[in-house]
């Protein structure tokens, strides 16, 4: 009896864990939404696709399966982008890639303003490991923050994708996103190995 009141007590807390790691429970996971949102961002979590489907044969090419656009997990190219911030656009077979990894993107369209693009890069600044930064024009006026999040690397395909579409820069929300799902990727390389050039 006491072994299967002990076992059950090891569920439930794998199952608060899992719900907390994925973005369910208290701290920077459940602030980041209710900042972005409070920020005037729309604010979308999916189920996240298999990791390490490097299906995609060429840089520019793309997955029907995506289910964010900007993409946020999913089939990708073999080689991710080289960390940074970009004046011209990525591919997003690579950036997927990188998301895998843990990173996080910052992607903003044609029509944000140069201030606003100066603020971004200013935030990249302080956020240089596990980031890109680059204008994707289809965005238009907005900017956007894609994450792709598991509970553990040994737990790779059981994930959530994280997208918020802002129309402006907020710095705390920015930042509590970043705080709440950068480095928490299905294959889950090191903070120091993601530095820009690498």
């Amino acid at each position: 009896m006491l072994l299967l009141v002990a076992a059950s007590g090891l569920v439930i807390l794998a199952a608060v864990l899992g719900f907390i790691l994925l973005g369910g429970g208290g701290s920077a996971a459940s602030d980041a939404p209710k900042l972005l949102t409070a920020a005037g961002c729309t604010f979308q979590t999916v189920k996240a696709h298999k990791s390490s489907d490097h299906s995609i044969l060429t840089p520019e090419g793309t997955s029907k399966q995506w289910n964010t656009s900007p993409p946020t997990s999913g089939a990708h190219y073999q080689t991710a982008a080289i960390w940074g911030a970009y004046t011209e656009p990525l591919q997003q077979a690579q950036v997927v890639h990188n998301l895998e990894h843990g990173g996080i993107f910052i992607q903003y369209g044609t029509n944000v303003p140069q201030a606003t693009v100066d603020e971004l890069k200013g935030f990249y600044d302080k956020h240089l490991n596990g980031t890109l930064l680059a204008p994707l024009p289809s965005l238009g006026s907005k900017i956007a923050l894609g994450a792709w999040v598991t509970p553990s690397a040994s737990q790779a395909d059981n994930g959530v994708a994280h997208l918020a579409k802002c129309t402006r820069f907020d710095n705390a929300a920015y930042a509590a996103f970043f705080d709440a799902y950068q480095f928490k990727g299905p294959e889950r390389f090191s903070e120091k190995s993601m530095t820009p050039g690498a």
